[in-house]
């Protein structure tokens, strides 16, 4: 198949050469100067998508997703995919769906979880949204960038399932640094605490996959001084597109807003910018109950 690939950076570069890789012919472009292996580069984003069968997509948010809509929609062959695989507000995905849909395109908005490693491994889980003819046009293109794809429905749903999976995500990291921060207080072992709440009503996958403590469970970002593997800026962005959806919505989130707002403290007032999410538990460590 004949692959369009606009955005080959940390994620989207291991996952058009994965597509390369599987002996698919990808053209790409990026803003910047790349080289990835078995990728074919081309001066513009209209070029990449004239002749594409399947264009996908991997941006930074929904404005510059607006942007490359409007270029390469028109350049794009009826019939042809547009897979867009950012994670971006809920509005734009449907927004730039309907373009795609105007312009005789089949539409998914597909976003990924599973960070950097994911898409180095082709391990990333898609949640895809669009009609059942899209699907099945970019599901073989998904199998091999990842390991699991769920269709969650119409174009949108794609978005809103990864942005309600990552508000979770962000409220159970901070209740579980907050409980490991009181645990150190109450003179609780942090191996002991694992050890129970990972067995326990108080399990999640903050806790027994990803726990914020060095040396406890298994190898995370905590046992490599808190380098991102999904960084602190990252789940900001994800929880104001989980607010920004709310609001639209009018669904009542307080967890979730307290959540932006204790992100939003650490990342742009305090140390956590570039530090990993689960970097939260350090910053209770030092914090006293009026902090």
């Amino acid at each position: 198949m004949k692959i369009g690939f606009i955005g080959l950076g940390n994620m989207g570069g291991p996952m058009a050469a994965n597509l390369a890789k599987a002996g698919h012919e990808v053209i790409g472009y990026d803003t910047v100067d790349v080289a990835i292996e078995g990728v074919s580069l081309v001066p513009s984003a209209a070029e990449a998508a004239s002749t594409a069968e399947v264009m996908i997509t991997m941006l930074p948010n929904g404005q510059i997703l607006r942007a490359v809509a409007a270029e390469i929609i028109p350049a794009m062959q009826a019939g042809a995919a547009f897979v867009d695989c950012s994670t971006v507000d809920v509005d734009s995905a449907r927004a730039v769906a309907d373009q795609a849909a105007a312009a005789g395109l089949l539409a998914v908005d597909a976003p990924v979880s599973g960070g950097i490693g994911g898409a180095s491994a082709g391990t990333l889980t898609f949640m895809a949204g669009g009609s059942e003819e899209a699907f099945a046009k970019a599901q073989p293109l998904i199998d091999i960038m990842g390991q699991k794809a769920v269709h969650c429905g119409a174009s949108g749903a794609g978005q809103s399932a990864k942005i309600c999976n990552n508000m979770i995500l962000g409220v159970t990291m901070i209740a579980t640094c907050e409980a490991f921060a009181l645990a150190d207080k109450l003179g609780l072992d942090r191996q002991k605490m694992f050890d129970v709440v990972s067995t326990s009503s108080g399990s999640s996958w903050s806790m027994n996959a990803y726990c914020p403590a060095p040396g406890v469970g298994p190898q995370s970002p905590a046992d490599n001084g808190y380098q991102p593997g999904f960084a602190a800026d990252l789940m900001l962005k994800d929880l104001r597109l989980s607010q920004q959806a709310a609001s639209s919505a009018d669904a009542d989130t307080p967890m979730g807003q307290l959540a932006e707002a204790l992100y939003a403290r650490f990342v742009e007032e305090e140390d956590g910018k570039g530090m990993d999410f689960s970097a939260m538990l350090p910053r209770f460590e030092t914090r006293n109950r009026e902090d």
